[in-house]
């Protein structure tokens, strides 16, 4: 019985020392490791991931470059046609700007052209022979009827305003309106052979055509 329990107690003693000389893991060792246990994953996802780019297909990266180089292809035009409508754009607001400069009086040169057309007959029904020195009233109120029909194509020359007188000239349907057509011996067909109304034209722009009379062809 003595022997058995020296044995009993030796064992023990033995167990003992076995159990001192393992390494016990601190708390702060834990939790390096499930640190690391959980940091693996996901670097070694984004490992992944960095080398799939850069181990990405020559195909796949000359698509892409396609697809980028349609893109600014696409955008360059765009912009080219912006910049032509903008530009078309300044051009005929500057042309309104212009004709509206030019003829904004196209309606008032219009009226005067009636007042033109009263001194001009006031001036012709004036018989030539009874202008004479012992006549000064007809002599005075025809050289002041002249004096200002004179004044009157002076303003309307100076903004723009020119007669148009076209006999002998070509008929044109533009700035001329045929009221009849005759045959005229030693007149060309299709030239102007008489002026009933003097027309105007302000500019370019035909103000009122001459009313004439066209050579016919026989």
């Amino acid at each position: 019985m003595a022997a058995r329990g020296l044995r009993l107690v030796g064992q023990s003693f033995g167990t003992l020392l076995r159990a001192k000389r393992t390494p016990v893991r601190t708390c702060g060792q834990f939790m390096c490791t499930a640190t690391q246990q959980q940091n693996t994953p996901a670097q070694n996802s984004e490992e992944e991931k960095s080398k799939n780019q850069n181990e990405q297909s020559p195909d796949a990266y000359a698509a892409e470059k396609a697809q980028l180089e349609d893109q600014l292809k696409d955008m360059t035009d765009k912009y080219k046609r912006a910049l032509a409508d903008t530009e078309n754009l300044r051009q005929r607001s500057k042309k309104l700007v212009e004709d509206a400069k030019l003829y904004g009086i196209q309606g008032f040169c219009k009226d005067l052209l009636e007042v033109a057309d009263v001194l001009e007959k006031a001036t012709e029904s004036v018989p030539k022979e009874e202008i004479k020195d012992d006549n000064p009233h007809l002599k005075n109120l025809y050289e002041g009827l002249v004096m200002t029909e004179v004044q009157m194509q002076k303003v309307f020359k100076k903004h723009g305003v020119t007669k148009l007188n076209p006999v002998n000239a070509k008929f044109d349907p533009y700035e001329h309106e045929a009221l009849f057509h005759a045959p005229m011996e030693g007149k060309e067909p299709g030239t102007v052979a008489l002026v009933t109304k003097v027309g105007y034209k302000l500019h370019e722009r035909t103000l009122r055509p001459a009313l004439v009379g066209v050579v016919k062809g026989a």
